[in-house]
């Protein structure tokens, strides 16, 4: 069972990172055999990534519908940029099967969006939460009376 962490808590990055937000929505239900394919790609290319650290990627949460989606939390954007462009990982030939396979036809959406954090611009609150999202990838800190509220954990005075 996953500790809840009974406090008000914020997580911290020391560098600069990548959030990218990547998943698919599913048009026609009853096409099986054209969106389980593509739902089938995205574990196989989180095992590789999770075996290669050095490949960049630093956590990732999912969530399962009709819209799937999934933020990873990259070490920069060089890193992800690499690793779709890795013609020895998998994400090259799942690409290249949707495009054969679904391409334009609208039976399965894919989207992506990518987004590059600087130090100190980007702000979090748990409460009552296991560690997540970037609690569980940064530092993992309690909100103190300087930290209690969003401006403040952006770096902003409150005065």
């Amino acid at each position: 069972m996953v500790a809840i962490v009974k406090q008000r808590m914020t997580a911290d990055m020391d560098e600069e990172f990548v959030v990218f937000l990547i998943g698919m929505r599913i048009n026609k239900w009853w096409k099986v055999h054209k969106w389980l394919p593509v739902s089938m790609a995205m574990p196989k290319m989180i095992k590789e990534l999770y075996e290669n650290p050095d490949m960049g990627l630093i956590s990732q949460e999912s969530w399962v519908g009709r819209t799937t989606i999934m933020v990873q939390y990259w070490k920069s954007f060089e890193h992800l940029e690499a690793y779709a462009k890795n013609r020895e990982a998998e994400h090259l030939p799942a690409w290249a099967d949707f495009n054969k396979k679904v391409s334009n036809n609208g039976d399965v959406g894919i989207w992506h969006e990518t987004y590059l954090v600087k130090k100190g611009c980007h702000e979090s609150i748990y409460n009552n939460m296991p560690r997540f999202g970037l609690a569980k990838v940064g530092k993992h800190l309690l909100v103190s009376d300087k930290l209690g509220t969003a401006k403040e954990r952006l770096g902003g005075s409150t005065d």
